[in-house]
């Protein structure tokens, strides 16, 4: 009986990471994670082998990931808090990758961004584009992919669009809302991780669903499935800016970052390449209207607690 491959998700109960594991399990893949919260509870059972990050270990990570053929990493953070910078992630990653190198690791398959820039004003953008040229010279076959911006059940910016269009009075757009944004499926983004663990080339690839909206048009969309009537007003940056830091106040949570709005009103949530995933935005709503921001996601209880 031919034995099963170890594949190594990082946050495997994670939002992408659950999707991407499931996946490897059901292909009678050995699967572990790497995980920050391993107390957390298990969607799989046991099946998944359990393991703590040890960024300040390199020889305990390396320990973790022996025998692994291919490393799956979706570590990062939205948004600085604490100790968690973004130059903490960036140091970080690069520790994961020596640890994968040292350990043996045949492959990585590593989540950027779509359009990950090196501009000093956009920290998180700056960061992705460091650690794909990092991967880039590490030695190691490697696939980078760059999603756009996720949705799927229990995503957080589409469900917490849907949360606030259910309760706000008004809902605040940014300037014109004409800028561009195209969501993808986090299983089809799971299923073309998996795709590309398979393959060998040392390849970047963008994962785009099939629809692109403006800002806008995706907001009044979610508004239409929903049956609600929730006014929309175009606000000037710094009006939507407080009223997120108002209402992440009330939530105990970051909603909107400025980084987060400068990346969307200048397109960088839309790919320049044809779209790779298949499952529609607007479908998937129809299907899921039920649920979709019946309750507050909050990104902070998730990764920061």
């Amino acid at each position: 009986m031919t034995r099963a491959e170890r594949h190594t998700v990082t946050g495997a109960f994670g939002f992408t990471g659950r999707f991407l594991a499931r996946r490897l399990l059901e292909a009678g893949h050995e699967v572990h994670t790497l995980t920050g919260h391993p107390d957390r509870p298990d969607p799989f059972g046991g099946r998944v082998a359990v393991h703590p990050y040890r960024f300040d270990d390199p020889a305990a990570m390396a320990a973790s990931l022996a025998g692994t053929r291919v490393l799956y990493n979706t570590y990062w953070i939205r948004f600085e808090r604490g100790s968690a910078t973004f130059a903490a992630a960036v140091r970080n990653t690069r520790a994961l990758f020596r640890a994968a190198l040292e350990a043996g690791v045949e492959r990585i398959v590593h989540v950027s961004i779509a359009n990950p820039e090196t501009d000093p004003d956009l920290p998180y953008y700056r960061g992705k584009a460091e650690l794909e040229a990092d991967l880039a010279g590490l030695g190691v076959s490697h696939a980078v992919v760059r999603p756009t911006v996720l949705f799927g059940p229990g995503d957080i910016l589409i469900n917490n669009i849907a949360y606030l269009l259910r309760r706000l009075p008004v809902f605040g757009v940014a300037g014109d809302g004409a800028y561009g944004i195209q969501p993808v499926h986090v299983d089809d983004l799971a299923a073309l991780m998996v795709e590309l663990g398979r393959d060998t080339r040392d390849c970047t690839v963008d994962a785009a669903g099939p629809e692109t909206f403006t800002y806008e048009g995706l907001v009044r969309r979610i508004r239409e499935v929903l049956g609600l009537r929730t006014p929309i007003l175009h606000l000037p940056d710094r009006v939507v800016l407080a009223v997120a830091r108002a209402a992440g106040w009330l939530l105990g949570d970051v909603v909107l970052t400025p980084d987060e709005l400068t990346g969307l009103k200048e397109g960088l949530l839309v790919s320049r390449e044809p779209p790779r995933c298949p499952t529609r935005f607007d479908e998937w709503l129809r299907r899921n209207a039920h649920a979709v921001g019946m309750r507050y996601a909050s990104e902070i209880r998730r990764h920061y607690r």
